[in-house]
């Protein structure tokens, strides 16, 4: 009887001391998922309110770079790893056979069937354009053209869709002559969807691959 709830009394004090590790931490005392923007935009979660994701259908990221590649995923794909579309363009990002090679991706089969490469490629692909687009993104991050503010993020979205070269004319023309794919979707559209978010990160590198 002594040594049952001696066995029993030890074994409470074992799991009220392994509890007390997994408390969560005070929200109040862990700020840096808010900034201090004021248009709406800001990021506000997580929250400890249940009532603020009643309404959500995806997690509000804000401006982070998550948010970017996911909504970029969404327009292409619809967040599919292995969509292939009636072009032939492939994966989550949609890629085309002679893009992929440009960052290193020679098989098809083995990019439909690796997240991880096909993350890696959206990632080489953004360094790439980034680079060659430098001088577009110097002279006009920050200004109005045809309404729209044109931003790095915006502009690097507008060549995942046409292309660099595309974009270099839609900004040579002052915005009067843009690319728009087989589907109707403007390289305007995607520099106004996804303007304004945080692609700094992501370093211009005119060799950049998935390796």
């Amino acid at each position: 009887m002594i040594k049952k709830w001696s066995f029993y009394s030890s074994l409470t004090i074992i799991i009220a001391f392994l509890s007390s590790g997994f408390k969560p931490s005070n929200l109040d005392s862990n700020q840096w998922f808010l900034t201090n923007e004021t248009d709406g935009t800001d990021y506000l979660f997580p929250s400890q309110k249940q009532n603020d994701y009643i309404d959500l259908n995806v997690p509000f990221t804000g401006k982070f770079f998550v948010g970017y590649k996911e909504a970029i995923a969404l327009m292409e794909s619809e967040g599919e790893y292995k969509k292939i579309n009636s072009l032939g363009y492939m994966g989550k990002y949609q890629f085309g056979m002679e893009t992929l090679k440009s960052v290193g991706v020679h098989d098809s089969t083995l990019f439909l069937n690796s997240p991880k490469i096909q993350e890696k490629a959206f990632i080489a692909l953004l360094a790439k354009n980034k680079w060659e687009l430098k001088e577009v993104i110097e002279k006009y991050d920050g200004t109005i053209m045809n309404g729209i503010k044109v931003t790095e993020s915006g502009i690097l979205a507008a060549a995942h869709l046409g292309g660099v070269g595309s974009v270099k004319r839609y900004f040579k023309s002052n915005g009067k002559r843009y690319f728009r794919d087989a589907y109707g979707t403007s390289i305007r559209s995607y520099m106004k969807s996804f303007g304004g978010f945080d692609t700094s990160f992501i370093v211009a590198d005119i060799n950049a691959n998935v390796h």
